[in-house]
């Protein structure tokens, strides 16, 4: 029985997956970016922000900081205004500016492309390295956990677990690896378009009928 069990899960997963692909054909990052150093940072300044406001701040730091070494060379006082607005400041100002200078001296001054280098660098956990892997390179190593994730994971019941990292084993489980990346995506797409927080659309929703706790939005 259990045995049959995970394979009903995996199918479920599947069709989940497939549903929410037509739903939301336009699933990706909403971080603007050029290339993997800008995403790297983007993603370390997301972190308990919203995107659109991130991408309003790096609008105008990207144009001025265009390197690793520019960068690293950056006032820790000044760098801490030009991303306030961010939140926790202080420390992402002072995580950026460590990166930047662990780049140089470990990487040539480029963003690494593999997991336990990605997660040596100050302030980058498993999920931003996720973000950066699959975003920036094209590579499937995790997937990314954030709120939406962890929400949409419970409810959709693919995980029991709150843990991130126990989640993300969860999914890796069930989702094939080629989907790792864009099956992030479409979990937060969907988990900010109709399954959200206070008041998901249950109503509304694509993929109601593969939902554990269909209807959940009625008792919010």
């Amino acid at each position: 029985m259990q045995k049959k069990s995970k394979i009903d899960k995996k199918k479920r997963t599947a069709m989940i997956t497939a549903s929410l692909k037509k739903i939301h054909p336009d699933a990706k990052t909403a971080l603007h970016h050029r290339n993997p150093l800008q995403l790297l940072v983007a993603t370390i300044l997301s972190a308990q922000c919203t995107d659109v406001r991130v991408n309003i701040v790096t609008k105008d730091l990207f144009k001025k900081y265009k390197s690793a070494t520019v960068y690293a060379k950056a006032s820790q006082e000044v760098f801490e205004q030009e991303i306030r607005t961010t939140g926790f400041y202080r420390n992402k100002a002072k995580n950026i500016i460590a990166t930047a200078k662990k780049l140089i001296d470990d990487f040539g001054g480029k963003v690494p492309d593999n997991m336990d280098d990605l997660i040596s660098l100050p302030g980058v956990a498993r999920k931003t390295a996720n973000v950066v892997l699959g975003d920036a390179f094209g590579k499937n190593e995790g997937i990314a956990v954030d709120t939406h994730v962890r929400r949409l994971a419970g409810r959709l019941g693919l995980s029991k677990h709150e843990d991130p990292v126990k989640i993300e084993k969860d999914l890796m489980e069930l989702v094939p690896r080629k989907n790792w990346a864009i099956f992030s995506h479409l979990l937060i797409f969907h988990g900010r378009r109709v399954c959200t927080a206070r008041k998901p659309r249950c109503d509304e929703c694509g993929i109601s009928k593969l939902c554990q706790k269909k209807g959940v939005g009625r008792r919010a």
